[in-house]
């Protein structure tokens, strides 16, 4: 028969016992979950704000103690000071209380934690509030670090980040028995440049006759036009004539563009006679059409031939209204009909497409020739 003597019967005994207390303790200490930690920014040595996310296993009970200890390279902001007021703590999107060590409440219908440490070797420790609601086990918990705490007060410390690039630990128990570890990257900043090439389209399209007019003006138009090109044929005394030519932009400029317009010489024929600007002037006020006055001592007053544009957003706003118009300019002092703020893509009305209109009448006192002519400047302008 096998016989266990007294001493086998000890050390049996002491053997079972140390198996048992190994058992418990493993048994008592449980792993964190889910345990991160988000950067506002990942750049050696600037100042960051911390979004620690983790799930509990046991309960934060009273006395317990969520502690958060960064690695070493970690260095916490001297002014100010690390408070209450730069941590934020919520479980299961219920923002909790942290009060300044010795702040604690005799109740609360939510767990408060008061901030117990605050150690220069960046380890935070919040301690639950006696009398107050515990925090469940299998609660989500999210502790917010630096200007990111905004419950009850902004926060105005942050950690600064190691010098160096690399991979930190975070270590965080919660409560005592409870831990984890969590890791971040510290990576200098992608330095991305690039470049844009300028562009710049400005097209002048014509406009076939008996087309819907520009700006308003009743009727359609009565001469064909291309881009190069208003030919106004033969005029009659009394009829007024009208064309069209179509504008448009392309750009990236970012500050828009202008497009202004000015001619050569009034409509003169070889002999000197001419058909002046309506209302003999080009201005930035523009009127409705009005028919030559006919003084038969001015013959400024013989015969017109004007502009109006459809552009509202000009520089000085809507100088066309709806079929009023103007003379035309001078080189030394053109007028605007085109203008945009910002890049155009050649289709949106008055920010890349727009529609001008031209307009003649001749009174029986205009002098006759066959030769009137004048050459027009568009002047595209991109500012970028």
């Amino acid at each position: 028969m096998f016989k266990v003597s007294k001493y086998s019967k000890n050390w049996l005994f002491v053997l079972v016992t140390l198996t048992l207390v190994l058992l418990v303790n493993y048994a008592l200490a449980a792993k964190l979950t889910s345990v991160s930690d988000t950067l506002s920014d990942s750049e050696p040595a600037v100042k960051s704000n911390h979004t620690i996310k983790f799930t509990l296993k046991s309960p934060i009970t009273a006395s317990s103690t969520i502690v958060i200890d960064f690695a070493d390279q970690f260095q916490s902001t001297s002014t100010p000071t690390f408070d209450a007021g730069d941590f934020d703590i919520a479980s299961s999107s219920v923002d909790l209380s942290i009060v300044d060590a010795g702040n604690c409440p005799g109740s609360g219908a939510t767990a408060v934690f008061q901030l117990t440490s605050t150690s220069t070797a960046n380890v935070f420790t919040f301690t639950h509030c006696n009398g107050t609601a515990e925090v469940a086990d299998d609660a989500p918990v999210t502790v917010k670090i630096g200007t990111n705490a905004t419950v009850g007060v902004t926060g105005d410390s942050q950690l600064v980040n190691p010098p160096s690039s690399g991979s930190y630990v975070i270590s965080i128990t919660a409560p005592a028995a409870d831990s984890a570890n969590t890791r971040v990257a510290i990576v200098p900043d992608v330095a991305v440049t690039a470049s844009v090439a300028t562009n710049f389209t400005f097209t002048v399209a014509g406009v076939a006759s008996a087309t819907t007019t520009a700006n308003g003006e009743g009727g359609t138009t009565d001469v064909t036009t291309t881009a190069t090109t208003i030919p106004w044929g033969e005029i009659s005394s009394g009829t007024a004539k009208k064309a069209r030519q179509d504008l448009t932009v392309s750009t990236n400029a970012k500050n828009g563009f202008s497009v202004t317009l000015w001619k050569d010489q009034n409509l003169t024929s070889a002999d000197g006679s001419d058909i002046d600007n309506f209302q003999q002037t080009a201005t930035s006020t523009a009127v409705a059409w009005s028919s030559p006055t006919a003084d038969i001592d001015d013959e400024n007053t013989w015969g017109w031939q004007g502009i109006t544009s459809e552009d509202s957003t000009l520089t000085v706003g809507d100088t066309y209204g709806t079929a009023s118009y103007s003379g035309i300019g001078s080189q030394s002092a053109p007028i605007e009909i085109f203008f945009h703020t910002g890049p155009a893509n050649g289709v949106t009305v008055d920010k890349g497409r727009t529609k001008i209109g031209f307009k003649i009448e001749i009174s029986a006192l205009q002098e006759a020739a066959n030769d009137y002519t004048q050459n027009l400047n568009y002047i595209a302008t991109p500012t970028f």
